[in-house]
C-alpha cells in the first residue's frame, strides 16, 4: 500500500526523533520505492545533516529531498542534457515549495543561527534538543511536500 503525503512525512518525522540526521530522515523515507537498499541510503545521506555536516548552508531535509529526485529521475549518461534539465527543473521546483512552505531552504536561517560553520560534533538528540529545534516539522515538511510533488508527476 502507497502511503499518501501525510503519512511520508510522519514517517521521515518518526526517522528523525529516532536519531537520524534531517537528511537521512527524509532520503530514506523514498529510498526504499526508489530502489536503494537501507543502509546504502543512510551512508550517502550522512553527511549532509545540519545544513551539510553542520556547515549550517543547505537544510539536510532539502538535501535529502534533492538526492530522493536524483534517484527517481537523473540519468547516468553524462551528455543527457534534456534529463539534466528536467532533473534541475525538479530541483527548482522542491525548493520553491520548500522555501514558500518553511520561509528558507538555509539551515541556518530556519535555525536563526549566525553564518558559518558550527563545532562538527553532533549535540546530543535529548527532550531539550527537540525542543528548541523546528527540524522534525522541517523533516515532515519535505517529506510530504515530496510525496505530493511526486504523486503529480504520476498523475
Amino acid at each position: 500500500m502507497n502511503k499518501t503525503p501525510m503519512e511520508k512525512g510522519e514517517e521521515a518525522k518518526r526517522l528523525f526523533l529516532s536519531g537520524y540526521n534531517c537528511a537521512q530522515a527524509v532520503f530514506l523515507t523514498f529510498s526504499d520505492e526508489l530502489g536503494l537498499e537501507k543502509e546504502t541510503a543512510l551512508k550517502i545521506s550522512a553527511g549532509f545533516g545540519g545544513g551539510m555536516g553542520r556547515l549550517r548552508e543547505v537544510c539536510g531535509a532539502v538535501s535529502g529531498m534533492f538526492m530522493a529526485l536524483g534517484l527517481k529521475y537523473a540519468s547516468a549518461d553524462p551528455s543527457d542534457h534534456a534529463a539534466k534539465t528536467r532533473l534541475y527543473t525538479h530541483i527548482q521546483e522542491m525548493a520553491r515549495r520548500f522555501k514558500e512552505e518553511n520561509g528558507s531552504i538555509i539551515c541556518r536561517e530556519l535555525l536563526s543561527l549566525p553564518p558559518g560553520p558550527q563545532d562538527p560534533t553532533p549535540q546530543q538528540r535529548t527532550p531539550q534538543y527537540y525542543r528548541l529545534r523546528p527540524c522534525p516539522d522541517k523533516v515532515a515538511s519535505a517529506a510530504r511536500l515530496l510525496a505530493e510533488y511526486l504523486q503529480e508527476q504520476e498523475s
